[in-house]
């Protein structure tokens, strides 16, 4: 598979569950950082949604990350520019700007480290015990967004 156009789209029960934890940020629940992304489709011009986890590194730094690579939230986002984080009532409208491969290897060992447990089966056998090349080998094919 390209990195470039890597996409692990969801299969058999995942589109369910995936409908249920959408729930759960539109009734303000977090799920360890859990938000609902919204971003204007790039050809509709209509409003998207999706659940994501909401990265903070240690400088307080905030990033979405991609766990099943380049998916429609992640084209949208590119053409869009920013969007929104909603969890119940409250609204955070954001920019994005799209990190660098090169600078991704932090970020991907981070975020396995945070959820791993729920994502780890995306990236087909790499943990967050992986060498700087393992992860900087992947990076492309997994999109990483720093928002403000």
């Amino acid at each position: 598979m390209n990195a470039s156009t890597r996409y692990i789209a969801p299969a058999g029960f995942e589109s369910v569950m995936n409908r249920f934890f959408n729930l759960l940020p539109k009734l303000g629940i977090s799920v360890m950082g859990s938000r609902l992304l919204a971003v204007k489709g790039r050809k509709s011009g209509e409003w998207r949604t999706t659940m994501v986890n909401l990265m903070i590194d240690d400088d307080g730094a905030r990033y979405l990350v991609a766990p099943r690579g380049h998916t429609q939230w992640v084209r949208n986002l590119r053409v869009a520019g920013g969007g929104e984080l909603r969890l119940g009532r409250k609204v955070e409208n954001f920019t994005a700007t799209e990190v660098a491969d090169a600078d991704k290897v932090p970020l991907l060992r981070l975020y396995l480290r945070k959820w791993g447990w729920e994502v780890g089966k995306f990236f087909e056998g790499v943990t967050k015990d992986a060498t700087d090349e393992q992860l900087a080998e992947i990076a492309p094919g997994f999109p990483v967004f720093r928002i403000a």
